[in-house]
């Protein structure tokens, strides 16, 4: 048997269904819209009385339901008029746990203990819904009382383990969500903690300070430590960079979890950790340049002096393979000059040219040059 239930309540219509099944819940959603309609220009004790059952411990206008298992830290199931669905907290998300395409997110696992403590299996609660009562997966979108009355969607935000959100038209109750985070903001504790290292305020924390301590150490003076600061540097640098872009976009719910001071607080951090390792990097360039050229300048040096005692060995054997020298020209002692000793020399008469004529003494005539004759008888 369909049983439908309308509500008012600030000012908006709440439709509800204790029906089973999501086509019979569909059903049942338009035939009640027609009636809202109708009774919206009404002020009868009726909505009055609609207003009073809205309170909780009310049972008219809720589900009640026994928790079977909790699936995350928004997520459980639950047994309904013998029925088990997936309930899905109203205007809170917390960290992913379950998501097949999507890590385990920081304090996930913490969020899925926080059901587990507020909503122990086996454990009654009642369930209301919004305007909007099924989610794109099918889920129920409710919001969750325990057997006190407490909002269990609230308390998840309380503390700090899921943050506020708002799809339209479901807003019911996302203002005591809101009041509820606020109130983990102040506390510091959950997503708001400053102690978790995987939370992005301690991420940035870390990066920076790893940017900062690469960029205080002395500058080495050797290229391979150079080099193995810079490589740190990059992969710190490149951290930074990706934090930037997450709190910008605001990434998630761990970076949804800030108000915008604290994001810009943050993000002045990395900005100025950026801005300190761009100026390192630029500093071990230089030094790199530096000892470069020093070591092209000794190089050079060495070079020159090398080759400066080859051409000193070369020559020194050019040297060694030369022919021996000829001795130095000593040139003779002079020789004092003494003349000889004058001897007069000693006539001797030319021998008389022998005679061709034999016993011929007669006049005797002469030949040109007179070292000939003949007798001038035979002239």
């Amino acid at each position: 048997m369909e049983k439908i239930i309308i509500t008012h309540s600030v000012g908006e219509y709440i439709l509800l269904s204790q029906m089973s099944g999501s086509a019979a819940r569909t059903k049942a959603i338009g035939i009640a819209m027609a009636a809202l309609l109708a009774l919206s220009g009404c002020n009868s004790g009726a909505a009055a009385e609609t207003k009073a059952s809205e309170r909780p411990g009310s049972e008219s206008g809720r589900d009640q339901a026994t928790v079977v298992r909790i699936i995350d830290g928004d997520t459980f199931k639950a047994s309904m008029n013998g029925e088990e669905k997936t309930i899905r907290l109203l205007n809170v998300d917390t960290p992913e746990t379950k998501d097949p395409n999507t890590p385990v997110e920081c304090m996930g696992p913490e969020a899925t203990k926080g059901l587990e403590e507020l909503l122990p299996v086996g454990a009654k609660v009642t369930l209301e819904l919004d305007l909007e009562p099924l989610d794109k997966y099918g889920r129920t979108l409710a919001a969750v009382f325990d057997s006190g009355g407490k909002l269990v969607n609230a308390e998840i935000a309380r503390l700090g383990l899921g943050v506020p959100v708002l799809i339209e038209p479901n807003k019911k109750f996302y203002p005591p969500v809101v009041e509820a985070f606020d109130e983990a903001r102040t506390r510091g504790v959950g997503l708001n903690s400053s102690n978790v290292a995987c939370l992005p305020s301690q991420q940035v924390a870390i990066a920076a300070q790893a940017v900062e301590a690469l960029a205080a150490d002395p500058l080495s003076d050797s290229v391979s430590d150079l080099d193995r600061g810079h490589a740190g540097l990059v992969a710190a640098l490149a951290t930074v960079a990706a934090l930037k872009v997450a709190a910008k976009a605001k990434d998630g719910i761990q970076w949804a979890a800030y108000k915008p001071a604290q994001l810009a607080a943050m993000t002045s951090r990395l900005d100025s950790a950026a801005t300190v390792g761009a100026a390192r990097q630029t500093a071990i360039g230089a030094k790199k340049k530096q000892l470069a050229d020093a070591a092209s300048a000794a190089a050079a040096a060495v070079s020159a002096r090398q080759a400066a005692e080859a051409a000193a060995a070369a020559e020194a054997e050019r040297i060694r393979n030369l022919p021996p020298a000829p001795a130095p020209y000593v040139p003779p002692a002079p020789v004092p000059y003494v003349p000889p000793a004058y001897v007069p020399p000693v006539y001797v008469p030319p021998a008389p040219a022998p005679n061709p004529y034999p016993g011929y003494n007669g006049p005797r005539c002469y030949a040109p040059g007179g070292k000939t004759w003949t007798p001038c008888s035979k002239r």
